[in-house]
């Protein structure tokens, strides 16, 4: 499956793709603990983040909550992870962190090489709320957005792409853009939608999972391959 030879819509994951979600959580943590006398060290960053990948998406894997709730219900479980006896009245902290999550430093200068050349929409897994918060960080006139909160589902569930496809009436001359293999190049690859994984960190794949369309590590890179 090859990139369309004439695009018109191009898709964009927002947490991981266009906004530094890591670095944003870990501060969060960080932040929230050192207020209840819990340290937590910048040597910690790996193991926070990782257990925040993986807690978050057993959380979205359930019956169907906003992201904030998903938000809330990861940080208890990773503060009972590392030791920290956070309550859960203060699970809030992270939630509202969001507006602080920042955006690579690229994605505003690379952004705005696909305003006006291509039609652009943001998929997410997030909440409407949350993502209007975090839309001061990317500004930029998306033609459309869809969000957990409007299909009601958590990517890698098809639900995203069908509604975006839904609205635009066809598949044809459509490209995505996400950094998650799991969240974004899965279900592209099973639906036959073209896809380039923004790679940041170098994962490798696994025996059995099947390339993307195209792989690059910044977004750069993935504006180059649509001619921008």
């Amino acid at each position: 499956m090859a990139l369309p030879s004439k695009v018109q819509w191009v898709t964009f994951d927002v947490y991981g793709t266009l906004i530094d979600w890591d670095t944003g959580v870990f501060q969060a943590f960080k932040r929230e603990a050192a207020r209840e006398g819990f340290t937590i060290e910048d040597k910690d960053k790996a193991e926070i983040v990782r257990l925040f990948h993986e807690i978050s998406q057993q959380v979205e894997g359930g019956s169907y909550e906003l992201y904030a709730e998903v938000l809330r219900q990861t940080a208890v479980k990773i503060a009972k992870e590392i030791g920290w006896s956070l309550e859960p009245s203060r699970s809030g902290f992270l939630p509202d962190s969001v507006a602080r999550w920042m955006p690579f430093k690229e994605t505003a200068p690379q952004m705005k090489k696909f305003f006006g050349k291509y039609q652009t929409a943001l998929l997410s897994n997030i909440d409407d709320k949350l993502l209007g918060q975090t839309r001061r960080h990317i500004p930029g006139d998306y033609d459309l957005v869809v969000t957990a909160q409007q299909v009601r589902s958590y990517k890698p569930d098809p639900a995203h792409f069908n509604e975006f496809a839904r609205r635009i009436g066809t598949k044809k001359g459509w490209v995505h853009i996400g950094s998650s293999y799991y969240h974004d190049v899965e279900p592209c690859l099973k639906a036959k939608i073209p896809v380039i994984w923004v790679n940041r960190g170098g994962q490798a794949l696994e025996s059995g999972q099947k390339k993307p369309t195209e792989e690059v590590k910044t977004l750069l890179e993935a504006a180059r391959l649509l001619g921008l």
